[in-house]
């Protein structure tokens, strides 16, 4: 029996249950947290964080059965990631095309299949003044992005996409070929 044959609530379990075996490296937590109740039947939420302050973002799995006008699917990815980054970087004119691309780059070479993207890049470079005059200059990148998943189908491919993407916005290296830390616990254990 395929994904589209069985009961939504087996289906959507099982998206799950694949979703919170998920092992990452080391440096990223990520957790389930409430999920928006009012957008969609059915809706899961993760947080991820890179190390200490590094990268932070969010993973909102949306899903409707019956689908939505405005996704084109019964599924919606709705992302957002954000990390420190040099401030040499921030003025660089190329960061928000690349971050794009890492995203785009991310669900292809994960096998996600995927249309309508959508979405924003920011880039933000701060100064302090005043009561916070000395203070060092800080600047960020920041991805908005959403996008309908062709099918239900590995969704974990979806997740572990976003997941590149904040590894390569924080800056982690990827480890080298043949090479594999020892998993991180599950989400949900």
């Amino acid at each position: 029996m395929s994904a589209i044959d069985r009961p939504v609530s087996i289906a959507w379990d099982q998206i799950l249950n694949e979703i919170r075996a998920i092992a990452l490296r080391n440096e990223i937590v990520l957790e389930e947290v409430p999920a928006p109740q009012k957008l969609a039947p059915h809706a899961l939420a993760l947080t991820a964080d890179v190390d200490i302050d590094v990268a932070t973002g969010r993973f909102v799995l949306l899903h409707d059965p019956q689908g939505q006008d405005g996704w084109s699917g019964a599924y919606r990815c709705v992302t957002f990631s954000r990390a420190a980054i040099e401030l040499e970087l921030a003025n660089d004119p190329s960061l928000c095309d690349v971050s794009w691309s890492w995203l785009i780059e991310s669900l292809v070479a994960n096998g996600a299949d995927y249309h309508n993207p959508s979405g924003t890049v920011t880039r933000v470079a701060s100064s302090s003044y005043g009561e916070l005059d000395g203070r060092d200059e800080d600047s960020e990148v920041e991805v908005r992005a959403s996008w309908t998943p062709s099918s239900g189908n590995n969704i974990v491919a979806h997740v572990m996409s976003w997941v590149n993407l904040l590894e390569k916005i924080s800056g982690l290296e990827p480890l080298p070929e043949g090479v594999a830390q020892l998993p991180n616990k599950r989400l949900g254990k």
